[in-house]
């Protein structure tokens, strides 16, 4: 199959690529990434991920721009308690309807990979608008490759973030070390 996986780093990308690929499938990856902030964060991401795509050999798209950031602000703010269910469905649908719109056979995402994202929202995010787009969402649980996964990125030094990318978690985050 062709399919478009939204990735949201680099580090996250390496277990779910070689993955897919070992299944013989055909991988393009799409940056949509509005949640992430400050906006140096956001490109420190990017540069990343295009770094590894490149030694990986894997094509990338790549959406971004102030309108899509203040959309998700627009969505989220008084709203922060949902803002995970919120930033899900944004990146999601951007990500199911590109995948029907450039004749992808399915999506998936890296969020899969993590074990700090809400793992069955997103799955069950993904699965809904996989129904209403009609486009397959292909689903696999990757937290089960994590530990080899952060032995393999540290090997090749990828920069690896500390907060899934909004502001909020980056709070939570420094509230803890506190």
């Amino acid at each position: 199959m062709r399919i478009l996986l939204h990735a949201c780093c680099a580090p996250c990308l390496v277990v779910p690529l070689d993955d897919l690929r070992s299944e013989g499938h055909h991988v393009t990856i799409l940056f949509f990434n509005p949640n992430i902030h400050p906006y140096s964060e956001y490109l420190r991401r990017l540069d990343a991920l295009s770094v590894y795509s490149r030694d990986a050999n894997v094509p990338v798209i790549s959406e971004s721009g102030e309108e899509s950031m203040d959309d998700w602000f627009r969505q989220v703010v008084f709203r922060e308690p949902q803002r995970c269910r919120i930033c899900f469905n944004l990146r999601m649908r951007k990500t199911a309807g590109l995948a029907e719109a450039k004749g992808f056979d399915a999506f998936s995402t890296t969020l899969l990979y993590s074990r700090f994202q809400k793992h069955e929202l997103l799955k069950s995010t993904c699965q809904s608008i996989s129904e209403e787009q009609r486009i397959p969402f292909v689903y696999r649980d990757w937290r089960t490759g994590w530990n080899e996964g952060v032995k393999r990125y540290r090997k090749i030094g990828l920069y690896r973030q500390k907060y899934c990318g909004c502001i909020y978690s980056e709070r939570e985050r420094v509230l803890k070390i506190m």
